[in-house]
This record gives structure tokens, sequence and C-alpha cells, in this order.
């Protein structure tokens, strides 16, 4: 994590701020097949800092995307039953980074993965 020390400092809420990063992480290992890749990075420019997580996993359909920040959505409903969850996780990390004033944004392919991208103020 060496690299992070580098990018301009965030405030907020450490408790909160970690709840975002470990649900994304959470859902980018879950969702990940075992050979695939999970990558964070992060980088800041222009006052603000973009924290990224990126996997390898099944992607999200183009029709799920404009509801996954949504309360108690899920993608693949019998999936995420034997995964587990319960379809709050991206909605509170969409809470905690609009309190924070920031946004979160997913760019997506089936098949491909998925980049959660989530844009913060720099102190």
């Amino acid at each position: 994590m060496e690299p992070f020390r580098e990018l301009p400092h965030v405030r907020g809420d450490r408790g909160q701020l970690k709840q975002v990063l470990t649900n994304l992480l959470d859902n980018a290992i879950k969702y990940t097949p075992e050979k695939g890749t999970v990558r964070l990075s992060a980088a800041g420019a222009e006052g603000r800092v973009t924290v990224s997580v990126e996997d390898t996993g099944p992607g999200i359909p183009a029709e799920a995307l404009p509801r996954i920040f949504e309360r108690f959505y899920r993608v693949d409903k019998a999936r995420s039953r034997e995964l587990g969850g319960t379809g709050l996780g991206l909605a509170i990390v969409k809470h905690i980074v609009e309190a924070h004033g920031g946004s979160v944004s997913v760019e997506s392919r089936v098949g491909e993965g998925s980049s959660f991208r989530v844009c913060l103020p720099a102190a």
C-alpha cells in the first residue's frame, strides 16, 4: 500500500469510508472466479481522489446498471442467495460516498468484469 501514501488526504469518517472499500472489495472477491483478478487502485487529480475496484467477474448486464445502487436490488437473485448478501451493500456505498460530497459510478461488461469508481473531494 506504499503508493497510496502519495495521494491527497480525504476528510471524512474513517469507519464509513472503510465500509465503502470493504463493501466494494467484498463484492469483487465474491463474484470473481478463482483464477480471476481483483484490482484496487487510486489516483489524485483536480482536487479529488478516485479509488477504483476492478474485477474480472461475470459483469453486470447493461439493463441492470441503473438499479444496482438501489436498496435490496440484486442482479441475479438465485446467485445472490447462494453467495449471501442482502442487496444493501451498494446502496450503503452510494449513501456514504454522497454524504462525503463524492460520487460513485460503475462500468461493466458481461463476461469481462466490472469497475467501480469512488470519487471524493481532497481535504
